[in-house]
């Protein structure tokens, strides 16, 4: 079973940045897939980006060429850097850890866009 405590968020204006960070609690954290989802209100939680235990990454097609996920295995940590953000970005931000059927979840953390 593996906990996760997102941080990082908060209010940031149009084209501004933000890093949100992602500490595990998982000794064999380097053997899950780590993503990154949000949920804006009124709408379904979608995938961010995702980064698998060997480096491959993906991700949504809305932040492609703006977000970078990354890990850092001997830290237990994963992070989100979000460049040029814009109003439609505004959500809560979801750490994610999957291995087989097994996923667990972050209690989130709000990022808000806005001038």
């Amino acid at each position: 079973q593996v906990q996760l405590v997102e941080s990082g968020g908060g209010l940031v204006q149009p084209g501004g940045s933000l890093r949100l960070s992602c500490a595990a609690s998982s000794t064999i954290f380097g053997s899950y897939t780590m993503g990154w989802y949000r949920q804006a209100p009124g709408k379904q939680r979608e995938l961010v980006a995702i980064i698998t235990s060997g480096g491959d990454i993906n991700y949504g097609d809305s932040v492609k060429g703006r977000f970078t996920i990354s890990r850092d295995n001997a830290k237990n940590m994963v992070y989100l850097q979000m460049t040029t953000l814009k109003p439609e970005d505004t959500a809560v931000y979801y750490c994610n850890a999957r291995q087989l059927l097994y996923t667990s979840w972050g209690q989130g953390t709000q990022v808000t866009v806005s001038s």
